[in-house]
């Protein structure tokens, strides 16, 4: 914790994990000091944002690990926990205080390709390896793609999820690959029908990725699958909202159709701020009344553009209802939206914020509200 706001750098690496990683290496590597591996990473966490933590485990453990890539492979092997529960549908990342294993594989495996690949599948069951993966990705596309068309069926989920979020062309937090953005589409083919929300979660991220640049590919992608039959229709449904929501954003009609939307609503729109000051730490409140003006089906987001401590804004996107209307039918929506200053996902500013209302990706109407901090 730092100034008493929550610091994901020191939840997720910290001197207790540091001690239970220490613990776990202490079983497979022979002769390994776990003290001195402790008191190197300690030492140096406090000065290091979240990414150069991992780089930093992953060099100290280096120098307690066998020289040899292949012995120290084996050590690693050796040392993980038990995988992450294979039967759930769904899961998180995993243990964050093991992805320096996979940064160290990422590292210093280049030479050792198949020693390398088997090793980080073995961790993805216990933490997700989409990222350490990536390099061998570029290094091998070919030959990975290939090893990939089996993973796609492995009995592990978290192995079949690898597949699909390693090679998503705009990863988060990682490194990016040059590879085609439809040569992974026939992997996608076969991890669609998953029965896991993980991998289809990672399915529809993928698309979504693809849509940034090639949303041509996205809609027709989603309309074959639509036609196969064979995923679950309310999960494909699911997926399909979710790997075109950038461009549901944007106001894309192919898309919009394909989801059973009109990119033209007819409707009236009346907003109404009821807090036109918002202090920090308190909440945005607002409503919007729709009348139909023929029957239709609307999904409704609304927009924040957050002014910044530059005079410029940055917008982020929020849901807020999806409405079935018959002709002539009035609904109103009311939205109760904290303002929180220690938010992990934006920083709060003071000043002229705008909100907009979207219907089927069409601004229906806006206002904007003051922030304040005193």
């Amino acid at each position: 914790m730092t100034d008493g706001r929550f610091s994901l750098k020191d939840h997720l690496f910290n001197p207790e994990r540091v001690a239970y990683l220490g613990s776990l290496l202490e079983v497979g590597v022979p002769g390994f000091d776990k003290r001195e591996f402790e008191s190197e990473v300690v030492a140096r966490l406090p000065d290091l944002e979240l990414k150069q933590r991992i780089d930093m485990i992953a060099d100290v453990l280096a120098a307690h690990l066998d020289d040899d890539f292949e012995v120290a492979a084996d050590q690693i092997r050796a040392s993980l926990p038990p995988p992450l529960d294979p039967t759930l549908s769904d899961n998180d990342f995993g243990d964050f205080i093991l992805i320096p294993l996979g940064k160290y594989v990422e590292d210093r495996g280049g030479d050792h390709y198949d020693i390398s690949m088997g090793l980080l599948r073995e961790i993805t069951m216990r933490v997700s390896m989409e990222g350490p993966v990536r390099r061998f990705i570029d290094d091998r596309p070919e030959t990975t793609l290939l090893l990939f068309a089996d993973w796609a069926r492995d009995e592990n989920y978290h192995v079949r999820r690898l597949v699909s979020e390693s090679t998503r062309p705009r990863l988060p937090w990682a490194r990016r690959i040059h590879l085609d953005l439809e040569a992974p589409l026939a992997l996608l083919d076969v991890l669609y029908p998953d029965p896991t929300r993980y991998v289809t979660r990672s399915v529809a991220n993928h698309l979504n990725d693809i849509a940034k640049e090639r949303p041509e590919i996205v809609v027709e992608t989603l309309r074959r699958w639509r036609d196969t039959g064979m995923q679950d229709p309310s999960e494909l449904r699911w997926m399909t909202r979710h790997a075109l929501r950038t461009l549901i954003k944007q106001g894309d009609s192919a898309s919009l159709a394909l989801l059973g939307y009109d990119d033209d609503p007819d409707i009236r729109t009346v907003l109404s701020v009821l807090t036109p000051t918002v202090r920090a730490a308190r909440a945005l409140e607002f409503t919007v009344t729709i009348t139909a003006l023929s029957g239709q089906r609307l999904l409704v987001d609304y927009i924040i553009d957050f002014a910044t401590n530059k005079g410029a804004s940055r917008s982020k996107v929020f849901k807020l209802r999806e409405l079935s209307m018959t002709d002539g039918e009035v609904i109103t929506l009311k939205k109760r939206h904290p303002l929180r200053p220690d938010a992990t996902t934006y920083r709060l500013y003071p000043g002229t914020h705008r909100l907009t209302v979207v219907a089927n990706g069409r601004e229906i109407a806006r206002d904007q509200f003051e922030v304040v901090f005193n």
